[in-house]
């Protein structure tokens, strides 16, 4: 990639068997307030919409209100806990022969796609990535599972990563199925 080239695979160079190691690249750290932003928006739909219930539903009230708060203790925790360490986890990386990633926070999910695998890229970026000037890239494979989405990136980095991987991809032979 211009400016982010890597050696040619995410291996590492140890004693004996090459062992992966993780993508070099973290997503930009803006992405910790898109994370805090879709939390605090899910509170205010599924806490406001409990909240609505238990205030009109007065019969609904002794199971409602236990899980109003709940629910609302939930997303407070979450809202405190997962962006930063989703930060501290993902992970990406493109090279000339694979795009990498690794994600996750609960259960952490590393994805490998060929180059050769490549049927499409995207570029995604809602309102809220808009906002902060973050997008989405998007690598999809003909397998239902092959595909990877990197989200919280630089939306220049992504369009720059977007026409590389397209023209990587359209340079490498194979069917891409």
């Amino acid at each position: 990639m211009t400016g982010l080239k890597v050696p040619p695979l995410a291996l590492s160079a140890g004693a004996g068997d090459p062992q992966l190691r993780p993508p070099r690249h973290r997503v930009e750290r803006r992405a910790v307030w898109w994370w805090t932003i879709r939390v605090a928006l899910s509170m205010v739909v599924v806490v406001g919409g409990l909240g609505i219930t238990y205030w009109l539903w007065e019969a609904s009230r002794t199971w409602v209100g236990p899980v109003l708060v709940a629910v609302a203790a939930a997303h407070v925790v979450t809202g405190a806990v997962m962006p930063g360490w989703r930060y501290r986890v993902h992970r990406w990386e493109c090279t000339d022969l694979a795009v990498y990633e690794l994600k996750g926070w609960l259960v952490r999910e590393w994805r490998i796609v060929p180059i050769s695998r490549i049927q499409s890229v995207d570029v995604a970026r809602g309102p809220v990535q808009q906002w902060l000037g973050l997008a989405t890239l998007r690598v999809v494979t003909a397998s239902h599972e092959g595909h990877v989405k990197i989200v919280g990136l630089d939306a220049d980095v992504v369009a720059a990563a977007a026409a590389e991987l397209t023209a990587l991809t359209q340079a490498t032979p194979g069917d891409a199925t």
